[in-house]
């Protein structure tokens, strides 16, 4: 375990189609701006890249993908053209922002001591595991609460299976934010 406050743990992660990599934090960026900014040319502006490197970058992962992930359409009298995302673009960047939110979550500050058990998360509940969903790659846990408050973590199978998790089990749900929203 890293003590040292000057270090920081921290990986990179992409996606790959057949071998080949698509997109890393910086395609993820790219697809994110130009849905923002419906341009490419206004998203290679807000990025400080030129437009030929985003134009570039689009025709590599649509070649590999063998899919548009940008459609783009030419403007008229009234305006210039634009560019937005297609499905499958959509999808890649939804994709890409799951993996990089797992991976921070895992990598932050909430590193288990494995004796003493000590968290930086504070919002801990303890409760019971009431359903276990055990998808490909992630499942869910859903555990009933003692307020009475039924919660749902997703994880990964493989910490489902690591933890032996079952119905029934007493567990405690912790919970470690970086956005609250607000219903009324």
């Amino acid at each position: 375990m890293l003590t040292n406050k000057k270090h920081k743990l921290s990986c990179k992660a992409w996606i790959e189609y057949k071998g080949k990599p698509l997109i890393g934090k910086g395609g993820a960026e790219i697809l994110e701006t130009i849905d923002k900014e419906h341009s490419i040319s206004k998203a290679a502006a807000t990025l400080g890249m030129s437009y030929r490197y985003v134009w570039n970058y689009i025709q590599e992962i649509q070649n590999v993908m063998g899919e548009s992930i940008v459609e783009t359409y030419k403007g008229g009298k009234s305006g210039g053209g634009g560019a937005k995302l297609t499905g499958l673009g959509k999808s890649l960047l939804s994709e890409y922002k799951q993996v990089e939110g797992y991976l921070n979550q895992v990598l932050s500050e909430q590193v288990l001591e494995v004796k003493g058990l000590k968290l930086s998360a504070r919002n801990q509940m303890k409760g019971k595991v009431v359903a276990v969903e055990k998808g490909v790659i992630t499942g869910k846990v859903k555990v009933e609460v003692n307020m009475p408050l039924t919660v749902t973590a997703v994880i990964t199978k493989e910490a489902i299976e690591d933890l032996d998790i079952k119905v029934g089990d007493e567990v405690t749900a912790i919970i470690k934010s970086t956005e609250i929203m607000i219903a009324k």
